[in-house]
């Protein structure tokens, strides 16, 4: 494995992360009628020309079309129905689940078994439609993909997203405190443009879903916010961020998000990433990692780790609190213990039926098309656990837009630590 330094923004280069087939010679120079003064930055060579099909990755599977966006940018609940379904008969696990479990095992339960909503926030909102126009944004053709063509985008996707859930359009109090949060966002776009060029960007896939079964047992499964796929067969995942990125002692925990879906693809399409990019809106910044099979190894291994505490949670109704800074901005705070709050009886179908745990992992599965189709219906309210989830309890006022800080990353050196006790915060510890 290897780290690529970061790219700050006053070095930040607009272009030189892929190009498509037609502009394969120009990565050295500047995209045309662009006029931002800032210097090209150098990227591997497999991303000079980046193919639209995803057989040049050897995979002929299914994948999703452009689709709807639904809380991409707050680690939304794109898995919590998914992880309830009844179309599954195993467990399975989203990366956006693994971290709240990590974060928080009440955190998990809240979203997960009661499947309590929370309450829209604008930060998350704004992430949503962030996202939103990105993707979007490259429906457009190539030289129509310009700052002005993204805040264009801004106004009709809020419309459709307020559409969508009514619920949005209760954020602000006036027409001039939304039009200040879509200038806010409209920053975020404009910030884009300073660190890739998409004019020179052909994406493979845009929202995609992935679906992976491991030897385990254990499904994986979540939304990939841009896929990049090189002619030469190198891929490159890419996810949008609109918070700034963490201290470098805190980069772990951001990437293990990333490394989950490494290990998606990997086992789906018998291919190692070349390059794993994380693009923060917030402050302009990129974070790149270069993952090798030990790596993803490592990673598929604290996976399952992770889910045999979840289902010991499950097993025996330990869904303990676990206080970290995080705790500020989270809606619960009324049913947590550590505010005083009381939660709800756990759901009766919790009660009389637990998930069977992941058998020990065994050699691992030969690659097979698990990339699906992207559901058709509405996306869910950015934040809330599930769209169709019973009336929540009172709940603390939703905290201020603050990006919240990263807790430090576990270590993988104890991914095979025996557990110290049958709790799940323990469990946690050793994870």
């Amino acid at each position: 494995m290897s780290e690529v330094p970061r790219q700050a923004p006053a070095t930040s280069a607009a272009g030189t992360h892929g190009a498509t087939c037609e502009a394969a010679t120009a990565e050295a120079s500047p995209p045309a009628g662009r006029g931002t003064g800032q210097a090209e930055v150098a990227q591997p060579a497999e991303f000079a020309q980046l193919a639209e099909v995803a057989q040049a990755a050897g995979s002929s599977a299914p994948i999703t079309a452009p689709g709807a966006i639904a809380g991409r940018a707050a680690e939304p609940a794109d898995a919590v129905a998914d992880e309830n379904a009844a179309e599954h008969t195993g467990p399975s696990l989203s990366p956006s689940r693994a971290g709240d479990f990590m974060t928080c095992p009440l955190l998990y339960r809240f979203r997960v078994i009661d499947r309590i909503p929370e309450p829209p926030s604008p930060a998350a909102a704004r992430g949503t439609l962030v996202h939103a126009v990105l993707e979007r944004l490259f429906d457009e053709p190539a030289n129509r993909r310009t700052p002005e063509a993204a805040r264009t985008l801004l106004d009709p996707q809020w419309e459709r997203l307020t559409a969508e859930e009514p619920r949005l359009g209760e954020l602000f109090t006036g027409e001039a405190e939304r039009r200040a949060w879509l200038d806010e966002a409209a920053l975020m776009l404009d910030r884009y443009f300073t660190l890739e060029d998409p004019t020179r960007i052909e994406p493979s896939h845009r929202e995609m879903s992935v679906r992976a079964l491991l030897a385990s047992g254990l499904t994986l499964r979540g939304y990939i916010d841009r896929l990049d796929i090189a002619r030469t067969g190198e891929i490159r995942i890419v996810d949008y961020k609109t918070g700034t990125a963490p201290r470098e002692e805190y980069e772990a925990r951001a990437l293990f998000q990333m490394k989950f879906y490494a290990v998606v693809l990997w086992r789906t399409m018998d291919t190692i990433p070349r390059m794993l990019q994380l693009i923060y809106l917030g402050n302009g910044e990129i974070v790149r990692y270069t993952p090798d099979e030990a790596d993803l190894l490592a990673t598929e291994r604290k996976i399952n780790a992770l889910w045999q505490a979840i289902d010991r949670a499950r097993t025996s109704g330990d869904w303990r609190p676990r206080q970290s800074r995080l705790c500020e901005w989270c809606s619960y705070q009324a049913l947590c213990p550590v505010f005083g709050g009381t939660p709800p009886p756990l759901p009766a179908a919790a009660l009389q039926e637990a998930p069977s745990p992941a058998p020990a992992l065994q050699e691992a599965p030969s690659p097979a098309a698990a990339f699906q189709e992207a559901p058709s219906p509405a996306p869910p309210l950015p934040g809330s656990a599930a769209q169709e989830a019973p009336p929540p309890a009172p709940l603390s006022p939703a905290p201020a837009p603050r990006e919240p800080p990263l807790p430090a990353p576990a270590s993988p050196g104890q991914l095979a630590a025996t557990p110290r006790a049958r709790t799940a915060d323990s469990l946690i510890d050793e994870i």
